[in-house]
């Protein structure tokens, strides 16, 4: 639901509850559907055709849509996983980090796309799920690197005078398998939510200015339009660098499971 101006002068700004649109299919199930459920289905649904036309029958001298496909996996691989990870442990997780990627990414930008208007990720049982398969690729891989001083290390950091673990464990508890968690899913959800409410308010300020006041406050609405143009600009940026920090902070998190000390 996209938050209007009606024509009697009166100013509707967006709401949280567009967060929470009523059902569309299955009402009153527990398999009901909404408006953004469909949107996170379509952009799946248009992820997997993407990656299946774009690697399906590949040249060696690959067309342009060959190209495009190619170009976002080297960056994933060679900015993310390599980077971080090296080559051989980089090659190992790169599947999942290309996923993470490409599936926030996608679901980022239906909150700039014309009748969506809506990230898939701005609720909270996107990010909390792809926060969840970070944090247990990243137990997975410090348990798979060393079993026994995975956890030792994690939360009994070496140098350390015995009497202060009272203090140090709790903290690297909390930091390593509570907090991580719990920012990388507030950060992608935080910064889809706030930036389509400021969407909706740059463009039912237009409609307002234009259609319910009219006359000169008409001159507000090409100020408010051409503000919510920018803006959306901004959003296709942000629908890019927040998928990139989700992937990275997650190559980040392996790094440190599987570095030497444990």
């Amino acid at each position: 639901m996209i938050a209007t101006a009606s024509t009697d002068e009166e100013f509707h700004p967006p709401s949280i509850f567009e967060f929470f649109p009523d059902a569309v299919l299955f009402e009153g199930t527990l398999f009901a559907i909404t408006r953004i459920n469909l949107i996170q289905i379509l952009a799946t649904v248009v992820l997997v055709l993407v990656f299946i036309i774009g690697t399906h029958r590949m040249k060696v001298v690959p067309g342009r849509f060959q190209s495009i496909v190619e170009m976002g996996l080297d960056f994933v691989r060679v900015n993310i996983a390599h980077d971080l990870l090296g080559r051989k442990d980089g090659d190992r997780f790169l599947p999942i980090l290309t996923t993470l990627f490409f599936m926030i990414l996608f679901m980022n930008l239906t909150g700039v796309i014309p009748f969506l208007n809506i990230a898939g990720t701005s609720v909270i049982a996107v990010p909390l799920l792809l926060a969840v398969v970070s944090y247990v690729v990243f137990i997975y891989a410090g348990i798979r690197k060393s079993p026994v001083n995975f956890f030792k290390n994690s939360l009994f950091p070496s140098g350390v005078p015995w009497p202060l673990y009272i203090i140090i464990v709790p903290l690297e508890f909390l930091s390593t398998f509570i907090i991580r968690p719990v920012t990388l899913t507030l950060r992608l959800l935080m910064n889809m939510m706030v930036g389509h409410l400021m969407l909706v308010l740059f463009f039912a300020a237009t409609q307002f200015f234009f259609f319910g006041l009219g006359g000169w406050w008409a001159p507000l609405g090409v100020g408010t339009l051409a503000f919510g143009f920018v803006f959306t600009l901004f959003e296709i940026l942000v629908a890019f660098l927040q998928a990139y920090v989700f992937a990275i902070l997650t190559a980040v998190y392996i790094q440190l499971a599987v570095a030497e000390e444990h």
